[in-house]
């Protein structure tokens, strides 16, 4: 036998051994679980049930957002673990936190963020009856969206949200419904 085609079945074989035990030892799922980690589920689960939110929609809006850093600050001054501007989550806060003036270095305190994107996503979701539109809302803002339904841009009920203009929602969207869809999958009972 050549020894390329010797080389080339033992690089088959190897490959083949390794998809193998990728899938018997749960390799694939293990790595998974790192890609889409459940960092901060004891604030998650507590605000999602709180709120009425689906947690694993929430793991997605962190995931896109910040990736679990809670220090991040974007260009637009977004911060803390579910990227909030400073105007919003006051206005939530407001709502919502009755012992507390509202302070922008709060949204740093990992429980504070999650708890004021939390129910910042409920009332998205109140308001617009649906996820898809809802996460165009949380990135682009809500005048913008409303606008958007408004002029037939796109459709209410979210079906035809691909149509979506601005490129960084549109990609946006795209994502939280893969990585939502991901960590339902992921992690159900």
């Amino acid at each position: 036998m050549p020894k390329t085609i010797k080389n080339i079945l033992i690089v088959f074989l190897i490959i083949v051994l390794v998809i193998g035990a990728t899938k018997v030892f749960g390799i694939q799922e293990y790595i998974m679980k790192k890609m889409y980690p459940r960092t901060y589920s004891e604030f998650v689960v507590k605000y999602a049930e709180e709120y009425g939110v689906d947690p694993w929609l929430v793991f997605a809006v962190i995931k896109a957002e910040s990736n679990f850093d809670k220090n991040v600050v974007s260009n637009s001054d977004a911060k803390g673990v579910m990227q909030l501007m400073d105007n919003t989550a006051a206005e939530v806060a407001n709502n919502i936190m009755e012992d507390k003036t509202f302070e922008s270095d709060m949204l740093f305190d990992v429980e504070t963020n999650i708890k004021i994107g939390t129910k910042y996503l409920s009332d998205l979701l109140n308001k617009y009856g649906n996820y898809y539109i809802a996460v165009a809302a949380y990135n682009a803002g809500i005048g913008t969206v409303d606008r958007w339904i408004e002029t037939g841009v796109i459709e209410a009920d979210g079906s035809n949200i691909e149509q979506i203009p601005y490129k960084e929602t549109n990609m946006y969207v795209r994502k939280i419904i893969r990585d939502y869809g991901i960590y339902t999958d992921l992690y159900k009972s």
